[in-house]
């Protein structure tokens, strides 16, 4: 059930994200006993959910397009796993729409207020939210960035066999690189290649050292982005710290600056 002071907290993520802090300090301070030990503990968005924060607040109508859209595109790729008919394709394509829509959105909030949130993150954080199994109980207070689901999405549906394979962009629209968007997929309706024509010894054994090099090289690329994820992570975590550190010794000096001024008034 809602806290009486809850309208006031979605304030909270509704305003410039450079005031964040000192707004929420200072209505936990008016709320006072647990409810103001829980709003002082609410975590302060970083840029990207900031701006979608945004669109949720202020661009409502693009925002419930792209949820729209995000359903309708989830159940379509399960209505073809299951080997019923579904247009995945015009679904993926209205979502796409609204993706562009959305983070276009985010982009101009942003701008207003003087920041520039990442492109593809904000892309990849609509997609995300919008393509969730489970929705936000408390939408527009996101406070990091998300990251699409791959096919653990649809644990749970069971695929009719041939469904998949006859429809190739249903598993399309589960593979996304790196920058947020699907990947290029391969012409449909072509013939099969013609099958390659056998290689020397020489050859095939090249061939086999080339792909044991490249694996090796995947291998070393993966464990550095490991450890730079580690290492974001620990960084994450002491600036978040720091900030709480930062925080409390902020409020002490403007304590102690009204005790001082309280007390030279009083001479």
């Amino acid at each position: 059930m809602p806290s009486a002071s809850d309208s006031k907290i979605d304030e909270l993520y509704q305003q410039p994200l450079s005031e964040f802090t000192a707004a929420r300090n200072a209505l936990a301070k008016s709320v006072g006993g647990d409810e103001g030990k829980r709003i002082r503990a609410l975590e302060k968005p970083t840029l990207v959910p900031w701006a979608v924060n945004q669109v949720y607040w202020h661009a409502r109508a693009a925002y419930d397009r792209l949820m729209k859209s995000g359903e309708r595109l989830r159940k379509a790729q399960i209505a073809a796993l299951e080997g019923r008919a579904a247009d995945v394709r015009a679904a993926g394509e209205a979502h796409r729409h609204a993706i562009a829509e959305a983070v276009a959105e985010a982009e101009r909030l942003a701008s207003s207020a003087g920041s520039k949130p990442g492109t593809d993150a904000l892309a990849r954080t609509f997609e995300a939210l919008s393509l969730a199994t489970a929705r936000n109980e408390s939408p527009g207070r996101l406070t990091q960035p998300l990251q699409p689901a791959g096919f653990e999405a649809l644990v749970g549906v069971k695929p009719q066999p041939g469904a998949v394979s006859a429809k190739p962009e249903v598993t399309r629209a589960f593979q996304v690189h790196e920058g947020g968007r699907p990947d290029k997929a391969a012409p449909q309706g072509k013939a099969s290649p013609a099958p390659e024509p056998k290689r020397d010894a020489k050859a095939e054994r090249a061939r086999r050292e080339a792909e044991a090099r490249e694996a090796a090289a995947l291998r070393q690329r993966q464990a550095a982005v490991k450890e730079a994820e580690a290492k974001a992570a620990r960084a994450e975590a002491a600036e978040k710290d720091a900030r709480a550190v930062w925080e409390r010794a902020h409020d002490e000096l403007l304590d102690a600056r009204r005790t001082l001024a309280n007390l030279k008034s009083a001479l």
